[in-house]
């Protein structure tokens, strides 16, 4: 197990139950301890969750307006049958900046669908994954999870099957869609973390592939326009197997990245919490995650 993996276990085990050595030794109590052990957490997540689009609001902005989300709604551009859309339904996901999410409050909102942040990298699981991923099963919606990719540090293989083992599988039971890869902007570095546009597409063609062996289903592939047509470009196409969940904070989902030809997801904004919309009924979303 890897050094931070090790933290990381460290931190939730003391957050949950505060720091059983400085109780027996009377230093702290049991309160003051759980505060602390939360207060390192926190700590650890900021240091190493990057949010779904949290670099593509660094780099590309948040230009969503309160008309911009109410039009995100609307069914915009084509459906997976080439035919004007004609439905959406609402949306949120979430990483380990959330915390425990009071999922009652956001289905009473409207929302139908959830993705929770498992892993990224090969080092990085979100502690609270499981209350949000469960969370949001338990109070009705469709849920899914997702993976930020470090292209740099290991091979797509490796990073699929850290997702896969560490919450990123897939289960037809009609309330569970296939894993999410988001692919975005370098949080550390280089735009394109040092690869090609062919390298780069190698690598994410290394993950999908691994990602259907272990699943059976091909993953979900999060991104902007602008991040792909940059650091993949025209190398591969990945349209005839991988729903795409396009990245555009405005009024309309603007222009698709190369090789698809409609969205399936569409994240709006990232205010005050990262909201989607699927593209097509809700009905249309069971079958996506029926499979």
């Amino acid at each position: 197990m890897s050094t931070g993996r090790r933290m990381w276990r460290r931190l939730v085990a003391a957050a949950a139950l505060g720091s059983a050595s400085a109780l027996l030794l009377g230093a702290l109590s049991p309160v003051t301890a759980a505060a602390e052990g939360e207060d390192r957490l926190r700590e650890y997540i900021r240091a190493n969750d990057h949010p779904m689009g949290s670099q593509i609001a660094r780099v590309e902005g948040d230009h969503s307006t309160r008309e911009s989300k109410r039009r995100a709604l609307l069914p915009q551009g084509r459906d997976a049958d080439g035919m004007p859309a004609m439905a959406t339904v609402p949306g949120i996901d979430v990483s380990g900046w959330q915390g425990n999410v009071d999922w009652t409050d956001w289905w009473n909102q409207g929302k139908r669908f959830a993705y929770v942040k498992a892993t990224e990298g090969t080092g990085y699981e979100n502690p609270y994954f499981a209350q949000q991923y469960n969370g949001s099963y338990d109070v009705g919606m469709i849920r899914g999870a997702y993976h930020f990719a470090l292209p740099d540090r290991s091979s797509g293989a490796a990073q699929a099957n850290f997702f896969v083992d560490n919450g990123g599988g897939w289960s037809a039971d009609g309330k569970t869609l296939p894993g999410a890869l988001d692919m975005e902007y370098n949080p550390y570095g280089d735009t394109c973390y040092g690869k090609s546009q062919a390298a780069m597409a190698s690598w994410i063609r290394d993950f999908h592939d691994t990602y259907h062996a272990r699943t059976g289903r091909w993953p979900v592939i999060y991104t902007s326009t602008s991040w792909w047509n940059q650091c993949v470009g025209t190398a591969q196409s990945f349209g005839s197997t991988v729903p795409l969940w396009v990245a555009r904070y405005a009024s309309s989902v603007g222009t698709l990245p190369h090789g698809w030809n409609y969205h399936t997801f569409w994240q709006y904004t990232s205010s005050p919490i990262d909201q989607n919309s699927f593209n097509g009924s809700y009905d249309r979303l069971r079958v996506l995650a029926l499979g």
